[in-house]
């Protein structure tokens, strides 16, 4: 008889803190009441103190945000512990991103490494990810290659942007897999798909020598475009290339030096040597050699010549 008590007492508090974690979300995002973040806390508070792995979650998030409480990044990951410690997936990334940047907790790229394989291992996309950019860095792990195309493979399933790009990247250069500049190409279109930036400039790259896909100057033009909408600055200056030359675009030695200088700006050396041409020659811009010159000087002290 008292251990029934006891079972239908506890299935009354997870009843009771199931809807506090309802609530605490509905006040967080103002979804059917005013929005209302110290209340969200407490309800989140309450449930957590009930050892609920969503509320030790999202009142871990509460105080990484500084919403309707302290900021307070300590007791941040304090909560995503005794969430992640309940296998909840998305605290155990939240913690390892912790200890990865030394956040709250001393850091300790062994121990983000070991939460985001825990993540990683309930199919957590952003988890496998960062293990995989673990993986291929040496970071709180040994070096693998092939393990970190593995996890990336794993998220790019997922429709995550980055680790298509990556993978795609690892294709390219047959690291971890075998080089294979289809597959580069298709992971790069599948980012590319989702305005990943680099992809975009990848993808451009491809069309423009035919590698893994017919070759389009034309195409490779427009995805550079795409790219250098985001401020890629190699996808502004491949642009810019484009356009001195009028390949997959028609000349244009003005809208040329608008692409160096807005790679420039973001002290692409490449971009700074050719503007710097374009200036000491009156290519596209008014002529100005002591431009030029200052163009040259900030290439040479970055080493390119």
């Amino acid at each position: 008889m008292a251990e029934a008590a006891r079972l239908h007492r506890h299935a009354a508090n997870r009843y009771i803190a199931v809807h506090q974690v309802m609530w605490g979300v509905r006040y967080a995002t103002g979804h059917g009441v005013p929005q209302n973040w110290v209340k969200a806390a407490q309800l989140f508070r309450l449930a957590a103190d009930q050892k609920h792995a969503e509320a030790q979650f999202q009142l871990g998030v509460c105080f990484w945000l500084g919403k309707g409480v302290p900021q307070d990044l300590a007791e941040a990951a304090r909560f995503y512990r005794l969430a992640a410690d309940q296998k909840h997936a998305r605290a155990q990334f939240l913690l390892g991103t912790c200890f990865a940047r030394g956040e709250g907790v001393p850091q300790d790229v062994a121990e983000a490494a070991r939460f985001y394989r825990l993540a990683a291992d309930q199919k957590h996309a952003e988890a496998q990810f960062l293990l995989g950019v673990c993986f291929v860095e040496g970071i709180g792990v040994a070096r693998d290659a092939a393990e970190a195309a593995r996890l990336f493979h794993l998220a790019a399933d997922q429709k995550h942007a980055n680790a298509q790009c990556q993978l795609g990247l690892c294709f390219a250069e047959g690291i971890g897999v075998p080089q294979d500049v289809a597959e580069a190409a298709r992971f790069y279109r599948l980012a590319a798909d989702q305005k990943h930036a680099d992809a975009q400039c990848q993808l451009g790259l491809c069309f423009a020598e035919g590698i893994g896909v017919p070759q389009d100057v034309a195409e490779a033009a427009r995805f550079y475009r795409l790219a250098a909408d985001q401020k890629h600055a190699n996808a502004q200056f491949q642009l810019g290339l484009c356009f001195a030359e009028g390949i997959g675009v028609p000349q244009d030695v003005a809208e040329a030096a608008r692409f160096y200088r807005l790679a420039a700006d973001q002290k692409h050396a490449r971009a700074q040597f050719l503007l710097g041409v374009c200036f000491v020659k009156g290519i596209g811009v008014a002529r100005d050699v002591a431009e030029g010159a200052r163009l040259f000087h900030l290439t040479a002290d970055r080493g390119w010549v």
